[in-house]
């Protein structure tokens, strides 16, 4: 299915390198984004009223991103059917697709978190919890046939490494907060905000 919608030489060709690099370049961006706004909650130092929505807006920018370009051939700008791209069998696409319903719902939840909607402790969970999902997908991503597979698998493997490392040290920073409810913050919220940097950084000089 792929094959027919992007042509059989499109993995590893210098279209598919540069459109796929700018994607990662562009995440890294957003990731970025991400984590240096976590490290500055971590650091304790103020953020201006407009600012705390950095975080919930660079999760909203890369999921709407990657929904509809992560795959030049696939819907909705391909030419390939809704229904081709979710049940056609590449679990390239599917991945991409599931990290940007996973990057929407977590960026929704964490803007009702900055906007006070939701208080209680447990809706800190779900951004670590998706890092820890996202990152253990990342070690089956895979590009097919692409002459730089091994590259990218480690590249993916390194990411994904780090992205369950920031999910279980937020998650053990979640849970010490539990019993008192305040928002202390400890070597594990810097670990966390140092880790999403990390995972910035790797994307914005991804390269195949």
């Amino acid at each position: 299915m792929r094959a027919q919608a992007a042509g059989p030489h499109w993995e590893g060709s210098a279209e598919g390198v540069a459109y796929s690099d700018f994607n990662h370049h562009l995440a890294g961006i957003f990731i970025l984004m991400v984590g240096l706004t976590e490290l500055w909650g971590a650091l304790g130092i103020g953020m201006l009223a407009w600012s705390r929505f950095l975080l919930p807006a660079a999760m909203f920018g890369a999921g709407v991103f990657l929904l509809i370009w992560s795959d030049h051939e696939a819907w909705p700008i391909g030419s390939m059917s809704l229904a081709q791209t979710l049940l056609g069998g590449d679990w390239e696409i599917v991945q991409h697709k599931s990290y940007a319903v996973l990057l929407l719902s977590v960026g929704m939840i964490e803007g009702l978190r900055w906007l006070g909607r939701l208080r209680h402790v447990f809706w800190s969970i779900p951004f670590p919890a998706f890092a820890i999902i996202g990152g253990l997908m990342l070690f089956l991503h895979s590009h097919g046939d692409h002459p730089s597979a091994h590259k990218i698998a480690l590249d993916h493997a390194i990411m994904g490494t780090l992205a369950v490392a920031a999910g279980f040290c937020k998650l053990v920073s979640v849970r010490t907060t539990m019993p008192s409810g305040t928002n202390h913050v400890s070597r594990w919220d810097l670990a966390w905000a140092g880790f999403i940097v990390l995972i910035g950084l790797q994307l914005l000089f991804y390269s195949e």
